[in-house]
């Protein structure tokens, strides 16, 4: 049990710190977590109805995704605005079919707050192949994502179709968001995705190394939680997002000490 929870926050931890660096320097964190929330309405319905639970939030999250690249397609629509709306409607019908019910099943909770000590190898599996995946996405279409998401206009320009870029981009976030349900659950998701690569971010501006720095940190965070977990018995999911909060702390931290004693060496001002 233990070995498996291992590997997969390994493999988590990898993943969250590929896709996390693109959500940063996109500025999809907001996105992200939308997508956490939305998720639900798809995990109840498909509690209700016996089929995979995981499915019903790549369903769910691939709905909202299409929702959102359509409506801020439209001339004047705010991508915040469009976002917030799709998930206050998602949560809300999910809340309507939680009401319908006597109450959360087993699975069903683990689903929204992670159960990685009771991963199955077939988790592992599916992790492996999601991460091969979205590593073949990223590495094979960086180039064309990097171009769509700093200089759209460029990009239309060189008869790139920005608009599918951009959607290709939040599916795999959502199947990335799905697949770590798992280990952290539907609620805590976004810190691990988010906060290693925040953290990487501090350190560097370039994106080869802010990746491999945030997939450090997300591996780190995610042993760590796991360490507190079996220690002092507090939940896994909460201890590997406490975790990975605290690494971006520690990192903004060390970022404001480090930077005026550098700027002293420099005679010059050194970013935070």
């Amino acid at each position: 049990m233990i070995a498996r929870a291992v590997i997969e926050v390994v493999l988590v931890g990898v993943l969250t710190g590929l896709i996390g660096v693109q959500v940063v320097v996109r500025r999809l964190s907001f996105f992200t977590m939308a997508l956490t929330h939305a998720t639900f309405p798809g995990v109840v319905a498909a509690s209700i109805i016996g089929v995979n639970l995981l499915l019903g939030g790549v369903l769910t999250g691939a709905v909202v995704a299409l929702g959102v690249a359509a409506l801020t397609r439209r001339r004047g629509q705010d991508a915040a605005a469009a976002t917030g709306v799709l998930v206050s409607g998602g949560f809300a019908l999910g809340a309507a079919l939680v009401a319908t019910q006597s109450g959360f099943s087993r699975d069903l909770s683990s689903f929204l707050v992670g159960s990685i000590l009771t991963v199955t190898s077939a988790d592992l599996i599916v992790t492996a192949g999601v991460l091969v995946v979205v590593a073949l996405v990223l590495g094979f279409c960086a180039r064309p994502l990097l171009y769509a998401g700093f200089d759209p206009v460029g990009a239309r320009a060189a008869g790139l179709r920005v608009d599918g870029w951009d959607v290709a981009l939040l599916l795999t976030i959502v199947l990335v968001v799905v697949t770590v349900v798992p280990a952290v659950g539907t609620i805590l998701a976004l810190s691990l995705i988010v906060a290693p690569a925040a953290a990487a971010r501090l350190w560097t501006d370039r994106l080869p190394a802010m990746t491999g720095l945030a997939v450090v940190f997300g591996i780190v965070s995610g042993l760590t939680g796991l360490y507190v977990s079996a220690r002092w018995n507090v939940a896994a999911g909460a201890s590997i997002s406490l975790a990975a909060t605290l690494v971006l702390v520690g990192s903004w931290g060390l970022r404001r000490l480090i930077a005026p004693t550098s700027a002293q060496l420099t005679g010059s001002a050194v970013p935070a």
